[in-house]
């Protein structure tokens, strides 16, 4: 599951099927939001909480300013990055692979400088992490 704001943050969720995200949206999501959203039927609730602009993929791919390009791009670049660079991963950590798909793509137009300067800034205020410590000792 992926969210984008336009012109904010990604926010990668992981679940098994894409009727989920209804409930997450709700959780995660301002009512004075707009929404956009293609076809899916499970997408039909939103519109009793929130303003969604609503693309039919079947009709047309674009209507009028309306449409689900961030979201899919967002999910391309995700699928690209664990089929080419990653060559698979495993579920366990998917949500880990996602969120650092959302930094690179909320930073995609930072200049190298400043991204490394951020990355060493946060690995040095970041705590010892729990699921990443000692990972290489770990029998196979």
């Amino acid at each position: 599951m992926r969210e984008r704001e336009r012109e904010g943050r990604t926010l990668p969720f992981v679940g098994f099927s894409e009727g989920e995200r209804v409930a997450l949206a709700n959780e995660n999501v301002s009512r004075m939001a707009t929404m956009s959203a293609d076809e899916a039927s499970h997408w039909d609730i939103l519109h009793m909480g929130y303003n969604v602009d609503w693309v039919n993929h079947f009709e047309i791919y674009c209507d009028d300013g309306k449409h689900t390009n961030m979201v899919e791009s967002f999910f391309s670049r995700l699928r690209n990055m664990v089929q080419g660079q990653h060559h698979g991963v495993s579920p366990n950590y998917l949500h880990q692979y996602a969120n650092h798909s959302a930094w690179l793509e909320d930073n995609r137009r930072t200049d190298n400088g400043t991204l490394a300067h951020i990355i060493v800034s946060n690995a040095m205020d970041a705590p010892v992490s729990r699921n990443w410590k000692g990972y290489w000792q770990r029998a196979p």
